[in-house]
């Protein structure tokens, strides 16, 4: 078997983190580098919290690049009142010594992106896709090099969870979600539809708990402060796992059930700004998932994870 090798673009973020270590547990993948984006909390936080990560997994040799510090036109809006001050709050994650390359993230992903063969290269961004699009403004000779753009983004048929109408990373840099729905690379998305369905109930994270590894402790101390948020606010039993969710179709497409349209997104007017809607009549530019088989989700992520 031949692992299924990706770009992933973060701004960890528990969910992020969980979906870092899903990849990490994960035989059919192979994570190229790591790019990182201001979104969940500010730089250098992300990238801080990226390299902590990797640490903690013994996998320093991955290279992790800083990228954009704000969104291309807006003020940037962060989630504390999510994840925390740090991002990545619930668990303390021993200090590392290593440092992010000295390239920046898109110059990373434009560089990546060039050198390989035409359909080859995933990317995976799972925060605000500032880093995405500017790197196809620079270069648009990346476009062919794509094999897909998997992101986790938007919300369609669903409530928004930052305004009424807007999902967080999309809100965050809709300017560069217009970007990347236009630039005809192959695209993916894993809105709210999808990942509100994908709860993480306490049963699950009890299961990762008795592993008793550094990393499933990890987990579990993020995943218990991440999911206060979310249960308040929706009156639900756990928190959505909206991250991992992209990396466990990589792993495994038949997780999930999805469909082709034409997706575009709010960036002028700020009542809808950053409002993703499927548009009838015009070509389809993207896939966009609606349903996921949540007990299969949560055993791979729960045994992948806890086997780290």
């Amino acid at each position: 078997m031949t692992a299924r090798s990706f770009i992933l673009d973060t701004d960890p973020g528990q969910d992020d983190a969980i979906a870092l270590f899903l990849a990490l547990a994960s035989p059919e993948l192979q994570v190229d580098a790591v790019t990182t984006v201001a979104g969940n909390v500010p730089q250098p936080l992300v990238t801080e919290n990226a390299l902590a990560l990797l640490s903690l997994c013994n996998r320093s040799d991955i290279p992790v690049y800083r990228g954009c510090e704000r969104p291309m036109l807006r003020d940037l809006y962060t989630a504390e009142y999510v994840h925390g001050p740090r991002g990545i709050d619930g668990s303390e994650l021993p200090p590392t010594s290593t440092s992010p390359e000295k390239q920046h993230g898109v110059d990373a992903i434009i560089e990546r992106c060039l050198q390989a063969e035409d359909g080859s290269v995933t990317l995976c961004p799972v925060g605000p896709l500032t880093n995405i699009a500017m790197a196809l403004i620079k270069e648009p000779n990346i476009v062919p090099k794509i094999r897909e753009i998997v992101w986790m983004g938007g919300a369609f048929h669903e409530p928004g969870n930052t305004t009424n109408l807007s999902e967080f990373n999309a809100y965050v840099d809709p300017h560069a979600a217009h970007v990347v729905f236009t630039a005809g690379a192959p695209l993916t998305i894993f809105p709210l539809d999808v990942t509100h369905k994908a709860l993480m109930l306490p049963e699950h994270v009890d299961r990762l708990e008795a592993f008793d590894t550094p990393v499933s402790r990890a987990a579990v101390g993020m995943l218990r402060f991440y999911e206060r948020y979310d249960v308040d606010k929706y009156d639900i039993p756990g928190a959505p796992l909206h991250d991992p969710c992209v990396v466990a179709y990589l792993v495994d497409p038949t997780l999930f059930v999805g469909h082709r349209t034409h997706v575009a997104i709010g960036y002028t007017d700020e009542t809808t700004i950053g409002n993703t809607s499927e548009v009838e009549g015009m070509e389809a530019n993207a896939t966009i998932m609606t349903d996921v088989d949540a007990e299969r989700f949560f055993d791979l992520v729960v045994t992948r994870v806890g086997s780290l």
